[in-house]
Order: structure tokens, then C-alpha cells, then sequence
């Protein structure tokens, strides 16, 4: 990955699960790394530039980004990384619930694209973090709120991907199915409900994080440089579409 060595990259969500593996990969083989979340932990000895964002905040997340291309002079990647996971029962699902994970699923991820895209030239690169949950509607453990922002992660993605084609810039989008994460460790403390959900894949097991990361850092790198609007599903073999 010699050919990414230096390039500026933000990963949103980078201190726990997909987004922090992501992090430790990417700073492994080379990319500049800058870290955003709302806990970002202690300063790492890497080097790598951590910051404080709640993604759902405009002002916060203009400013963090103006910040990241006043300091950086720019970025040649974005991985949206940050999330909330839901699990309320279709008819306990409040507008309350509902709107809190919209606005950080949704809404933040709109907000990273478009004010990372502004600090971005041709060639640069796009990875958003979508779920199976968003293409199957839910269904593994994610419930209403969850499966309906994942969906709609899908087709932000592609019409972020229409928008900012022209510009050179590529985005794409991961879709992995039940991820050995902290994020999902509630429903996953449940024997029954861990046994189905490993029962779902081809493999009789869940993915890690690590793996994931895999997909998203070939997703940024040159090695993809003709992938475009496109989703990739990695899942174990859960959906099969």
C-alpha cells in the first residue's frame, strides 16, 4: 500500500469497533489519519490527529473540517464510521428514538460528505458504513430506526456518488452484517439470539472488525480507483442478493 503513504484521510467513529480497527489499519499502511468522534480517548503515539465531534452538530461538524484543511491542507479520504445502533420493538419505537438515530446516521453522514468533499480534489475517496439491516430491512437484530437509516445511508451514498462523480471524487459504501463489536454487544449477550444471527451466515460465525477494515481500506485505495455508486456487502454470506 506503498501508494497511499502520506494521504490524508477522516475517519468518523474512530474509538471503538469498524471505526477504530479501521483507524489502526489505515495508520499501518501509511495514510495520514485523522480521528473524529465524540469520545476521542487519549492522543495516540502514532501521531495520529484525534478530535472531539458529535456528527450530528453542522456547526461542529463545519468547523471540524475547516479546522482538518486549514491544518492538513485537506483530504484524500473520508470513512464514515460513526453510527447508532437500535434495537426498540417496531411499536415501542418512539419519534423521539427515531429522530436521534436519523440525525446521527443519516444526517451525520450527509454532513461529514459534503463538508469533507469541500475539502477534497479529483481523485479522492468516499467510504460511508451502510448495514445488511438497511438492505434486508432489519430482520438480524437492528430494528425499525436502524434497518430505515441504514436504508437510507444506501441512498445517500449513491446520490453523493452522482453529485461528486463529476468531480473525480469516488464513493462507495460497506454493508456488513452482524459485526462482533461492541456496538452490537447488548443483543449479542443474549446466547440465543448470538447463536441465530451466527446461523444466518454461510460461515456459522460473525465478522470482526478487522475484516470490515480490510474492505473499507481497499475501498480508498488506488485498487479501486473504477468502483463507483457501488455497495459492498460483507456479511458472511447473509443475504445473497
Amino acid at each position: 500500500m506503498s501508494d497511499v503513504n502520506g494521504k490524508r484521510v477522516a475517519v468518523t467513529g474512530s474509538s471503538s469497533g469498524i471505526g477504530a480497527a479501521t483507524v489502526a489499519l489505515l495508520a499501518q499502511q501509511g495514510w495520514q489519519v485523522i480521528g473524529l468522534d465524540r469520545n476521542p480517548g487519549d492522543a495516540r503515539s502514532d501521531g495520529m490527529l484525534s478530535m472531539q465531534l458529535d456528527v450530528a452538530d453542522e456547526s461542529a461538524v463545519c468547523a471540524a473540517f475547516s479546522q482538518i484543511a486549514r491544518t492538513i491542507g485537506g483530504l484524500d479520504a473520508l470513512v464514515t464510521c460513526a453510527g447508532l445502533y437500535e434495537t426498540t420493538p417496531f411499536f415501542d419505537t418512539t419519534a423521539s428514538i427515531f429522530s436521534r438515530i436519523l440525525a446521527v446516521n443519516v444526517t451525520g453522514t450527509f454532513l461529514c460528505i459534503r463538508e469533507a468533499a469541500r475539502a477534497m480534489q479529483c481523485g479522492a475517496r468516499i467510504c460511508t458504513i451502510s448495514s445488511v439491516a438497511g438492505l434486508r430491512g432489519g430482520g438480524i437484530a437492528g430494528t425499525v430506526s436502524y434497518a430505515a437509516t441504514k436504508g437510507a445511508v444506501l441512498a445517500l451514498t449513491k446520490n453523493a456518488a452522482r453529485e461528486l462523480g463529476p468531480k473525480g471524487i469516488a464513493v462507495n459504501t460497506v454493508a456488513p452484517g452482524m459485526i462482533d463489536t461492541p456496538f452490537a454487544a447488548v443483543p449479542l449477550s443474549d446466547v440465543s439470539i448470538r447463536r441465530r444471527i451466527e446461523g444466518m451466515s454461510s460461515f456459522a460465525r460473525l465478522g470482526n472488525a478487522e475484516e470490515i477494515a480490510q474492505t473499507i481500506a481497499w475501498l480508498i485505495s488506488p485498487a479501486a480507483s473504477y468502483v463507483h455508486g457501488a455497495t459492498i456487502v460483507a456479511d458472511g454470506g447473509m443475504v445473497m442478493y
